[in-house]
């Protein structure tokens, strides 16, 4: 790493705000040990074979899963197992980490070979990936959960409130089927379309979801799922709005 990259390192790990002495120490010391680990984490691996984030991300995963779940565990101790794991599913996954990457302004620090940067598709897959090794490098740093909690709780808590205050967004499918069951009628039907093959398209899978004959709702996802979750949550709220009317 020259000085350039150095200082352009340690002027994005202060934006982060992490409430700690010892990440504080790292950005007063310029702890080049610890600051090569930021920036594997932050190098993909379309620039580098030899130094990316690949490692940093598969450990990464491990250790947002072990956060998250003390997270949890800290704010929502009344939660039980299976709710406890819906959440947990929902501020761990890639979604979440490409939104949380965007929000950090990942896409500016991050080294990204030229054929990666070209693929507009594949870009919160790339923010997904090198946001989670980010995860991982910041526990290598310091062989603690600790510095990540202290970073990432903030954003949790307010996410948090979100699912759980709003739980049919985010179990779309199994609420819908609950409705039409409690009303007994016919399950949903999706009927699902692949309009692309380019992996990562945003629009890839076409959804239409049915309820006894009757179109309620349309959607498009980047995986046959997403594209079944959002047309469920579509259908939950046109169904919300008949029955308030």
């Amino acid at each position: 790493m020259n000085n350039e990259r150095v200082a352009d390192i340690v002027n994005f790990l202060k934006s982060l705000k992490i409430n700690s002495i010892r990440f504080h120490q790292i950005l007063a010391t310029n702890n080049l040990e610890k600051l090569r680990i930021i920036n594997e984490a932050l190098t993909h691996s379309s620039m580098s074979k030899e130094i990316n984030h690949e490692k940093l991300e598969f450990f990464g995963d491990a250790v947002l899963r072990l956060s998250a779940s003390e997270f949890i565990e800290k704010n929502f101790p009344r939660l039980n197992v299976g709710e406890r794991s819906e959440l947990r599913a929902q501020i761990v996954s890639d979604e979440w980490l490409a939104k949380f990457g965007r929000k950090i302004q990942l896409e500016q620090i991050i080294i990204v070979g030229p054929k990666a940067i070209g693929d507009s598709f594949s870009k919160d897959t790339i923010i997904a990936e090198i946001t989670e090794a980010l995860i991982g490098a910041i526990y290598k740093c310091f062989s603690s959960v600790k510095e990540v909690n202290l970073w990432l709780d903030q954003y949790w808590l307010k996410d948090s409130k979100v699912i759980l205050d709003s739980p049919y967004k985010f179990n779309a499918k199994s609420k819908l089927q609950e409705w039409c069951q409690s009303r007994s009628i016919n399950l949903p039907i999706y009927k699902i379309v692949e309009t692309s093959k380019t992996h990562g398209d945003q629009k890839r899978f076409f959804c239409e979801v049915f309820i006894e004959g009757k179109l309620y709702a349309t959607s498009y996802g980047q995986s046959h799922k997403k594209a079944e979750k959002i047309a469920a949550s579509k259908a939950i709220e046109s169904l919300m709005k008949i029955n308030n009317n």
